[in-house]
C-alpha cells in the first residue's frame, strides 16, 4: 500500500514538474510579446510627444506673428490652441459597417436576382 502510495506521489510530482516546466515555456513566450507591445507604445508615445512639441512652437511663433499684426481675438487663438482630438473608435465603427455590408451581402443577397423555374433550375432576372 505504501509503496503504491511512493509510487502515485512520484507519478504527480514528475506531472507538477512536467506542467511548471510547460508554463515556464508558454510564459516566456508571453514575456517576449509583452516586451515588444510595450516597447511599441512607448515609441508610439515618444513619436507622438516630439510631434506635438513641433506643432506647438509653430503655433506659438503664428500667435506671436498674428499678435504683433494686430489681428489675434480670442475665438482664433482659441481655435489654434485648441488640442484636436482623434479617437480610434469612428474609424473602426466604420470598418465594422463595411465588414458587415460585405458580409451580409455575401449571406443574404447573392440570391436575391436569381430566379427559380417551375422544374427546379434557376435562371438570372435581367434588370
Amino acid at each position: 500500500m505504501s509503496n503504491e502510495l511512493e509510487k502515485q506521489a512520484e507519478e504527480l510530482e514528475q506531472t507538477l514538474q512536467k506542467q511548471l516546466d510547460l508554463l515556464k515555456r508558454d510564459s516566456e513566450d508571453w514575456l517576449k510579446v509583452g516586451g515588444a507591445v510595450l516597447a511599441g507604445g512607448l515609441l508610439a508615445y515618444a513619436i507622438v510627444k516630439a510631434t506635438r512639441k513641433k506643432k506647438s512652437k509653430k503655433t506659438q511663433r503664428a500667435l506671436e506673428v498674428l499678435e504683433r499684426e494686430g489681428l489675434l481675438d480670442k475665438d482664433l487663438e482659441e481655435k489654434l490652441t485648441k488640442p484636436k482630438k482623434s479617437s480610434f473608435w469612428p474609424s473602426m465603427s466604420q470598418r465594422l459597417l463595411i465588414l458587415g455590408l460585405a458580409l451580409a451581402k455575401e449571406k443574404y443577397f447573392k440570391d436575391l436576382f436569381t430566379k427559380e423555374k417551375a422544374d427546379g433550375k434557376e435562371e438570372k432576372g435581367t434588370f
